[in-house]
């Protein structure tokens, strides 16, 4: 996932350039992602499940056209909003949902040893951690772009999105 600082004039304020030290540094927390234990297809699904939890309309936007890229399915894609009732996922897949919702979810915590239980057969510790970093990472990114309001597909041409050819 890569977010780069904001155009002038596309969002509320310029959390980047107001922030440089805090944005840089969240954006090497992001980096040191890169070559987790898990892979892209799974964190693009994680990251557009946070995402739409969180009401985040660009980083859907954005996630939604980074899997296109990397190839995922389009009825998965749609899918994914009610991936419990779902047969287009793995057991993987759900066990790596079901931590992401508990997670961002939050509320007062209940829920969490069931779902650690529940993963643990499909995800090892090192798997587990990986995706807990992510998850933080994603709900960060969710609630700075909640914050500032930038555009749904404002920072394609940036990004490299116009590639996914969605919109």
């Amino acid at each position: 996932m890569s977010i780069v600082s904001v155009p002038p004039g596309s969002s509320r304020f310029d959390y980047a350039g107001l922030a440089p030290k805090a944005f840089a540094a969240y954006m090497a927390f992001g980096e040191s992602l890169a070559g987790s234990s898990i892979e892209a297809p799974l964190c693009d699904l994680v990251t557009t499940r946070a995402s739409q939890i969180n009401g985040c309309a660009f980083c859907v936007d954005m996630h939604v056209k980074e899997a296109t890229i990397h190839g995922e399915r389009a009825l998965r894609l749609h899918h994914l909003a009610v991936w419990h009732e779902s047969n287009l996922f793995s057991k993987r897949e759900r066990a790596a949902l079901a931590w992401t919702e508990v997670l961002t979810r939050r509320g007062d915590g209940q829920g969490v040893d069931a779902v650690f239980e529940e993963i643990q057969g499909h995800l090892s510790e090192q798997e587990i951690a990986d995706l807990t970093f992510l998850v933080m990472l994603i709900n960060g990114w969710n609630i700075a772009n909640l914050a500032v309001r930038n555009a749904p597909g404002s920072m394609d041409a940036v990004l490299g999105l116009d590639a996914a050819t969605l919109g």
